[in-house]
């Protein structure tokens, strides 16, 4: 059963992930409600603090809210849709589909969500090539 904000987070997000910036249309299931701050972290079910996520990343993030960047070795926040810009922490190399990491926050979430794992970057290159998605 979707989460009861589903529409709205899934309207906000232009039905895309917020972390790998994958179409939901590509998929047979709608994609999942995150809580941006965990729950478990004290994070609210407000929808200032809801994102939406492929199962791919919501299943990597679970209750995380940070990460080790593989650079540094700091632990650092995650990515946040709510308050971050995709386009600062990211870029995608569309010649070979992966997803370049800009900061330190993003070396951490993309290397947590596992965003250049081969299977979603074929994913990826699938979807880019095929339906011609603007990320």
């Amino acid at each position: 059963m979707p989460h009861r904000l589903y529409q709205a987070v899934a309207t906000r997000a232009r039905h895309r992930c917020e972390y790998c910036r994958a179409p939901e249309e590509v998929f047979n299931l709608e994609f999942e409600v995150d809580h941006v701050v965990p729950q478990a972290g004290g994070g609210s079910d407000d929808f200032a603090n809801l994102a939406l996520a492929c199962h791919s990343c919501n299943l990597r993030k679970g209750t995380a809210h940070r990460a080790r960047d593989p650079e540094t070795g700091h632990i650092v926040p995650l990515f946040n849709p709510r308050t971050d810009e995709w386009g600062e922490h990211f870029d995608v190399d569309l010649d070979i589909f992966i997803i370049e990491a800009l900061t330190a926050k993003g070396r951490a979430s993309a290397r947590r969500l596992g965003l250049n794992r081969k299977v979603q970057v074929d994913a990826r290159r699938l979807w880019i090539s095929r339906l011609v998605i603007a990320l």
